[in-house]
């Protein structure tokens, strides 16, 4: 089976997180900066972990429905798709992924410090563990 990688996209920091060889569990990764061509080190990584699969987070209302925050989202996978074509896009819905991230990074006791620089990457890990529980019960 291919493994995933997930992002959790904001506007400073994007998280990364990869999926096991057999599509059961996620791993946070790292964390990305939007300063830089992040687009560009996240497809070194997706050719390190041999994938073409990418797994977006979506910020969907409570209500379930698409804001201008998801808008963004498409238009930034539109440009990461245009850059490298062989990619397959799946969005999946991220809400409150970042909040049970933050709340469990508290709960390990993670200073503050500590928190902003992997708070990212455990939401994507948390959005990538979510697709993969819901393809296993299906």
């Amino acid at each position: 089976m291919e493994r995933i990688v997930a992002v959790d996209i904001g506007s400073v920091r994007v998280g990364v997180a990869v999926s096991d060889p057999f599509g059961s569990f996620a791993q946070a990764l790292t964390v990305l900066s939007t300063k830089n061509d992040w687009i560009e080190e996240l497809k070194k990584i997706m050719d390190t972990y041999r994938t073409t699969k990418l797994l977006v987070g979506l910020p969907l209302r409570t209500g379930g429905n698409e804001g201008p925050e998801a808008l963004n989202i498409r238009e930034i996978a539109d440009n990461i798709v245009v850059r490298y074509p062989d990619l397959e896009i799946i969005f999946w819905d991220e809400r409150f992924t970042t909040v049970i991230a933050q709340q469990s990074l508290l709960e390990g006791d993670v200073s503050r410090k500590g928190r902003k620089q992997r708070v990212d990457m455990v939401a994507a890990s948390l959005l990538l563990q979510s697709y993969l529980d819901k393809g296993r019960s299906e």
